[in-house]
C-alpha cells in the first residue's frame, strides 16, 4: 500500500513537472504565429489599389505562395488582367541589374501607370519608364522637386530662401528679388521646425527647411516666420556609434506642457509684384495656424486653434482688400479634438466635422451668411470625407456606429447630399469596410473583414454600393492548419454601470477550457485612438496570438475615454488619464466571472508609448490587480512630453492633475514585477521620463528591471525588435506563468 502510494506521488510529480515546463516547441509555435513569419504564408489580407490618374482603372497586387502578381482593372472591360508581361519585365530587369530577376518575384518596389503604353518602375532605388511595346527601361530623372524651392503655378517664378530670408527668381532669366529683409538665424522666413529634426553636437545646425504656398493666381506667397529665439530643446545622447568612444550629443526643439519659452510660428504673406509684406501677428502661436488659399483670387482660409484646444476660429482673409471675416467659432469646456473642414468654393460653402452636438458629424457652413446646418445627424461617429462631387453636391463618407446591433468600431461607407436630405448605406455587410474611392468618385474598392472573418476585396459602385467585381480573397490555409483560434470579441460594462465597452480575446491554439490561464492586457488608452481590432489584418498584426501561444489569454479593451464613440464617452479621459485603466480592471474581472478558464489572480499588462504609460501606471494605480508589466517607450510623466498631446488631453495651463497622473510620483506603490524599456535616442517620447521613473523607484527601494536600447528611436527595428520581442515573451513566462524561460530561440523562422 505504501509502495503504491509513493509510486502515485512520484507519477503525479512527474506529470505536473512536465506540464509546467516551457519547451522549444512552445516557442516555435508562438514564433510561427508572429507576423514576421506568418506573412510568408498568408496573403491578401488587405489589397491596396493605385488609381489611374485618368480614372480609367487601377492597379493592385495579389499574392500566393507561388508568385506575386501585378494586376490592372479597366473600367472599359470591367475585367482584371495582368498589369504587364511579368516574364518580359523579368528579362529586362535581369539585363538592367546584371543579376537574375524572376517573374514570380520581381525586384521592384513600385509600379505606376503613366498611360496605356508606359509604366513607371522603381527598382533598387531608381525609377525607370517601361515601354510596354518593347519592354525597354529608360532612366527617369528624379521626379521629386527640389524641397528647397517652390515654382509658382504659372511656372514663371521660383521661391527659395537664402540667409533666412525669402526670395523669388525668374524661371526664364534667373533674375532674383528679395521679399523679406528681417530674417536672421533663429528668426527665419519661409521655414518651420520639423518633428524629427535632429541637431548633432553642441553647436550643430538645424537641418534646412523651406515652406511656402503660392496663391493659385501666382500673385502672392503665404509662408511663416519661424521664431526659435526662445525655443527650448530636448536632449539625447547616442552611445551606440561604433566608431566613437564618446557619446554624440543630439538635440531638437520641442516644448513641454505649460512652457512659455517655445518656438513660435507667425503667418506672413508677400505680394511678389510690389513686395508688400503682411504679417498676421494675431495668429502667432506655438501651434501653426492652418492657412489655405481659396480658389477665389486673393482669398485665404485661416484655421486658428487657441492653445489648450478649447477654441477654434475659422476666418477668411482677402489680401487685396485686407478684409478679415470670422466665419465660424467653436468652443469646448474640455477639448476640440475632431474638427476639420473642406472648402467647396464653387458653392461658397465649407463642410465641417465637429463634435459640438455630442457626436462627430458633418455640417455645412455658408461662407456668405455664416449659417451652419447639419448634413448628418445621429448617434454615430463620422470618420472622414472620402469624396465630394462639386456638381451633384453628393458627399461620400465613412462612419462607424450608425448601424443598430453592430459593433460600433466597424466602419461603413455612406453617401449623402449637402442638404442632408438622405444618407444611403453603401456597404450593407455586417463587417468592417476599409475604403478607397476612385478619383472621379464613381467606384470604390472595399476590403471587407472582421477579426474572425478573413478579408474579401471587392469593387463597388458608389451610386448604389453594388458589387461589380471580386478582386481577391485572403489566403489563410496555412493559418487554419495551425489550429488557429480566431480572436473572440466581447463586451463588458464600463465604470458608469451603463455604457457597453468592447474588447477582444486571443486564446492559445491548444486551448483547454478545463485549465486556468493567466491574462495579459495589451493596452493603449491614448485618447486619440482606439484598439479594437476591427479588421482581420489588425487582429493578426499585433502579434497577440503569438504571445497567447505561450500559455496566456491576451485581451485588448477600449475603455471609456478612448476615441471613436460619443463626445461624452471621449470626455471621460479629459484631465483624467490616470484613471484610463479603470474599465480594463472591471472588464477583466467580469470576464473572470464569465469564463472559468480566466485566472484573474494572475494579470499582466504591456504597452508601448502611451500604452507603456498604461503598463507602468497599472502597476502603481492597481498594484494588487496587475502583477507583471512591460512598459516600453513610455511617457511616464506628461509634464515631460511634447506639449501638444498632453495639453490636448490633460488640459492647459498645467495643473495638479498632471502630478496625480504621473507614474513617477506613484513609484512607492510598486509591488509586482516591472520591466521598463526605452530607445536611447527616442525623439518622440524622450527617454528622460523613463530615467526619472527609474530614479524614483530606486529612491523608493523598489525592485524593478530596466532595458535601454542605445541605438533605437521610438519604434524598435531590426535585430533590436526581435530582441525586445523575446524579452517581453520571457518576462511574462518567468514572472506570470512562473516557469523557466528559454532565451536562445529563433523568432524569425
Amino acid at each position: 500500500m505504501k509502495k503504491s502510494f509513493l509510486i502515485l506521488i512520484v507519477t503525479l510529480l512527474h506529470v505536473c513537472g512536465s506540464a509546467q515546463k516551457m519547451t522549444r516547441q512552445d516557442y516555435d509555435r508562438a514564433a510561427s504565429l508572429h507576423m514576421r513569419n506568418l506573412s510568408k504564408n498568408i496573403f491578401n489580407l488587405h489589397v491596396t489599389v493605385n488609381w489611374f490618374a485618368d480614372s480609367t482603372g487601377f492597379s493592385y497586387i495579389t499574392q500566393d505562395k507561388k508568385e506575386k502578381r501585378y494586376n490592372k482593372f479597366e473600367f472599359t472591360t470591367m475585367k482584371t488582367a495582368p498589369f504587364f508581361d511579368h516574364a518580359r519585365l523579368a528579362k529586362s530587369l535581369t539585363d538592367l541589374l546584371k543579376k537574375p530577376a524572376t517573374a514570380a518575384d520581381l525586384p521592384v518596389t513600385d509600379v505606376r501607370y503613366i498611360n496605356n503604353s508606359q509604366l513607371s518602375i522603381t527598382t533598387e532605388g531608381k525609377t525607370y519608364t517601361l515601354n510596354l511595346s518593347d519592354y525597354t527601361l529608360t532612366p527617369k530623372e528624379d521626379p521629386r522637386p527640389n524641397p528647397m524651392e517652390r515654382k509658382s503655378p504659372d511656372g514663371k517664378w521660383i521661391a527659395y530662401a537664402d540667409k533666412f530670408n525669402l526670395y523669388i527668381k525668374s524661371a526664364a532669366t534667373g533674375e532674383t528679388k528679395q521679399l523679406s529683409t528681417g530674417g536672421k538665424k533663429n528668426y527665419e522666413y519661409a521655414s518651420y521646425y520639423g518633428w524629427g529634426e535632429i541637431i548633432e553636437g553642441e553647436n550643430g545646425e538645424r537641418p534646412p527647411h523651406f515652406s511656402v504656398q503660392w496663391s493659385p493666381d501666382s500673385k502672392w506667397i503665404q509662408t511663416y516666420i519661424c521664431d526659435l529665439t526662445k525655443g527650448q530643446k530636448m536632449y539625447l545622447l547616442d552611445w551606440s556609434i561604433d566608431t566613437l568612444y564618446k557619446p554624440k550629443l543630439l538635440s531638437y526643439y520641442r516644448g513641454s506642457p505649460g512652457d512659455t519659452d517655445m518656438v513660435y510660428m507667425t503667418p506672413v504673406l508677400f505680394n511678389i509684384e510690389t513686395g508688400e509684406e503682411i504679417r498676421k501677428d494675431e495668429f502667432r502661436n506655438v501651434n501653426t495656424a492652418g492657412l489655405n488659399w481659396s480658389k477665389e483670387p486673393g482669398v485665404l482660409y485661416i484655421e486658428n486653434g487657441k492653445r489648450g484646444y478649447q477654441q477654434i476660429d475659422l476666418y477668411s482673409y482677402n489680401v487685396n482688400t485686407k478684409t478679415q471675416t470670422l466665419l465660424y467659432t467653436e468652443k469646448s469646456t474640455t477639448n476640440i479634438d475632431n474638427f476639420d473642414w473642406w472648402a467647396e468654393d464653387e458653392w461658397k460653402k465649407m463642410i465641417l466635422t465637429s463634435e459640438k452636438e455630442g457626436w462627430k458629424q458633418l455640417y455645412l457652413l455658408d461662407i456668405k451668411d455664416k449659417s451652419v446646418k447639419p448634413i448628418t445627424n445621429g448617434s454615430y461617429y463620422v470618420n472622414t470625407i472620402a469624396h465630394v462631387d462639386a456638381t451633384t453636391k453628393n458627399i461620400l463618407f465613412t462612419a462607424q456606429g450608425k448601424e443598430d446591433g453592430r459593433n460600433p468600431y466597424y466602419q461603413h461607407f455612406y453617401s449623402t447630399t449637402a442638404d442632408g436630405k438622405g444618407t444611403t448605406l453603401l456597404t450593407p455587410e455586417n463587417a468592417n469596410h476599409d475604403i478607397a474611392v476612385s478619383p472621379d468618385g464613381k467606384y470604390f474598392v472595399d476590403n471587407i473583414s472582421t477579426l474572425d472573418q478573413p478579408t474579401k476585396t471587392v469593387l463597388r459602385e458608389t451610386s448604389s454600393g453594388k458589387i461589380v467585381y471580386e478582386l481577391s480573397k485572403a489566403i489563410i490555409d496555412d493559418l487554419l492548419k495551425m489550429d488557429y483560434k480566431f480572436p473572440q470579441p466581447f463586451t463588458a460594462i464600463g465604470r458608469d454601470d451603463t455604457t457597453t465597452i468592447y474588447g477582444a480575446i486571443w486564446k492559445p491554439s491548444n486551448f483547454d477550457h478545463t485549465k486556468k490561464y493567466p491574462v495579459i492586457d495589451q493596452s493603449y488608452t491614448g485618447p486619440h485612438t482606439n484598439m479594437f481590432p476591427r479588421s482581420f489584418a489588425s487582429s493578426l498584426g499585433r502579434n497577440n496570438q503569438a504571445l497567447a501561444e505561450l500559455g496566456f489569454i491576451v485581451v485588448t479593451i477600449d475603455g471609456m475615454g478612448t476615441a471613436g464613440r460619443s463626445k461624452a464617452f471621449h470626455n471621460v479621459s479629459y484631465k483624467n488619464m490616470g484613471k484610463n485603466l479603470t474599465d480594463h480592471v472591471l472588464a477583466i474581472r467580469e470576464l473572470g466571472k464569465r469564463y472559468s478558464w480566466i485566472d484573474t489572480t494572475k494579470v499582466g499588462i504591456f504597452g508601448h508609448s502611451a500604452g507603456g504609460y498604461d503598463a507602468g501606471h497599472a502597476m502603481l494605480e492597481f498594484p494588487n490587480f496587475y502583477k507583471v508589466a512591460v512598459a516600453s517607450s513610455a511617457d511616464h510623466d506628461f509634464r515631460m512630453e511634447k506639449d501638444w498631446w498632453p495639453e490636448m488631453y490633460m488640459g492647459w495651463p498645467v495643473d495638479s492633475t498632471y502630478h496625480y497622473a504621473s507614474n513617477i510620483t506613484m513609484a512607492k506603490n510598486l509591488k509586482g514585477k516591472l520591466l521598463i524599456v526605452h530607445g536611447g535616442i527616442d525623439e518622440n517620447v524622450n527617454p528622460s521620463a523613463t530615467f526619472k521613473l527609474a530614479e524614483a523607484l530606486v529612491k523608493a527601494d523598489k525592485e524593478f528591471d530596466m532595458l535601454i536600447f542605445p541605438s533605437q528611436r521610438h519604434g524598435y527595428t531590426g535585430k533590436t525588435a526581435e530582441y525586445f520581442n523575446k524579452k517581453l515573451w520571457n518576462y511574462f513566462v518567468e514572472h506570470l506563468l512562473g516557469l523557466k524561460p528559454i532565451w536562445d530561440i529563433k523568432l524569425v523562422q
